[in-house]
């Protein structure tokens, strides 16, 4: 199979800002939509304005963010592999490196599914539901579980596996293509001027929209049939020590690091719900201000990881220190700029999702804290991305395992100890200016074995 010119161009001889922004934009914009994906359901049965509904979206938020464990060990793992593959033209590992990571997906979604069906009842045991709310929680459960879990994990991978031959901007139409269609379907299916099925609705919404977006994806493999190197044929699927260890070292540490981060959150949460519902209320809105430059960091280190992983396996060392270099200056000038308008106008930001007195007050302190972590953050994600790219997944685990377990949780400790509930909000920025210095030294030691 010949490969086409244009993707020759932008690996391998585009400058490296056109290349950079070709890859790179796309996935931060459809991660920016992820933001407004990830809101919608919580927003519009929150105009519902019943309690119950609304904790049912919250409760079972657990179960959908461990999607990305499973998301992240296949998607990114294969997608990491299928890169250097093709630095090194070996079209053959490609083949076999997609296959793996498109099956391995559809049958974790499947066992996902059928293991939450089957014991639905401890499930929501374990997730805090109560008599009150068992089935709301049951029935959006029903609907992005049982029924969806095989879409919603096949379409993000499917998305890594599309980017990792360089199409970022057919990965990004393929995601944002089912966040902004469950946006539109959410107060179709929630509201009581339309089905008026409440939160079951928002779950059938993000069934449906999922269900387009592998859709997207099918059609868009069929179209480019013979002119892709992304392959769902079952006859390239492999199981050879190479392909499969090559996937689970670079996938396990980012699923690892996606477990970490679910239950540093849930315990920062519940150092706050000690303060009262005004301060919860706050911390929630400070999160929601945090993740729009954070997901635009996150967007940009897996951008550019198809040019890292690439000009890596390529031998040219020279185009992927550069790479890495304009990626660095990029995002550290986007979030000081971000960090610098947090800081000056907290009470902006943070009035724009609730005007209480007391809310404003707690959210604007914890608004100059968390952004004060955002220049370090993105300094630490694309050394990670790197990381990933070049398949070092052993330094990507230690600085997932150093991020949560050794730093930023015993600093939540330590500072709501110290200084209670405002400490609450510098424990990341502890943990983000220790791992960005590790980073720069780990990504130096890199380059100089690599003779750059």
């Amino acid at each position: 199979m010949q490969r086409t010119d244009q993707k020759i161009f932008l690996f391998e001889q585009a400058p490296i800002p056109v290349a950079v922004a070709k890859l790179a934009v796309p996935t931060i914009l459809s991660s920016l939509v992820m933001v407004l994906y990830n809101l919608a359901d919580t927003y519009f049965v929150g105009m519902l304005g019943e309690p119950v509904q609304n904790a049912a979206v919250t409760l079972a938020a657990p179960v959908l963010l461990a999607f990305n464990a499973v998301n992240n060990l296949f998607g990114v793992g294969s997608s990491s592999m299928m890169s250097r593959a093709l630095g090194r033209k070996d079209y053959e590992m490609v083949f076999s490196s997609s296959a793996l990571g498109f099956y391995c997906a559809l049958a974790a979604g499947a066992l996902f599914s059928l293991v939450c069906t089957i014991w639905q009842g401890p499930l929501l045991t374990l997730l805090g539901v109560d008599a009150t709310t068992a089935q709301a929680t049951a029935g959006y459960l029903d609907w992005t579980v049982s029924w969806g879990a095989v879409p919603a994990i096949l379409n993000v991978v499917m998305a890594y596996l599309v980017r990792a031959e360089g199409s970022a901007l057919h990965a990004s139409i393929g995601t944002m293509s089912g966040c902004l269609l469950n946006i539109v379907l959410d107060p179709i299916f929630i509201m009581p001027w339309g089905f008026g099925w409440k939160a079951a609705g928002a779950g059938f919404a993000t069934f449906l929209s999922n269900c387009v977006a592998c859709l997207y994806f099918f059609v868009l493999l069929l179209y480019k049939r013979g002119r892709t190197y992304v392959c769902v044929d079952f006859r390239k699927l492999r199981f050879d020590r190479s392909v499969v260890l090559g996937m689970c070292a670079v996938g396990v540490p980012a699923s690892i690091q996606n477990l970490l981060n679910v239950t540093g959150m849930t315990l920062l949460n519940n150092f706050t719900s000690a303060y009262g519902a005004d301060a919860v209320a706050a911390m929630g809105i400070t999160q929601k201000i945090y993740m729009v430059p954070m997901y635009i960091a996150l967007g940009l280190s897996q951008g550019i990881m198809p040019l890292v992983s690439y000009n890596y396996a390529s031998g040219n060392v020279a185009r992927m220190k550069g790479t890495v270099h304009f990626s660095r200056r990029a995002a550290l000038v986007m979030m000081v700029t971000v960090s610098t308008l947090y800081f000056l106008f907290p009470q902006t930001f943070v009035g724009l999702f609730m005007e209480n007195p007391q809310v404003l007050d707690y959210g604007s302190r914890f608004l100059r804290g968390f952004c004060l972590v955002l220049p370090f953050l993105c300094v630490d994600f694309l050394a990670v991305g790197v990381f990933q790219a070049v398949g070092m997944g052993r330094e990507a685990l230690v600085f997932a395992i150093l991020r949560k377990i050794v730093l930023e949780i015993p600093a939540l400790c330590v500072l709501n100890w110290l200084w209670p509930l405002y400490g609450l909000a510098y424990a990341q920025l502890v943990a983000e200016v220790v791992l960005a210095t590790a980073a720069v030294l780990v990504l130096r030691r890199l380059f100089r074995h690599l003779g750059a």
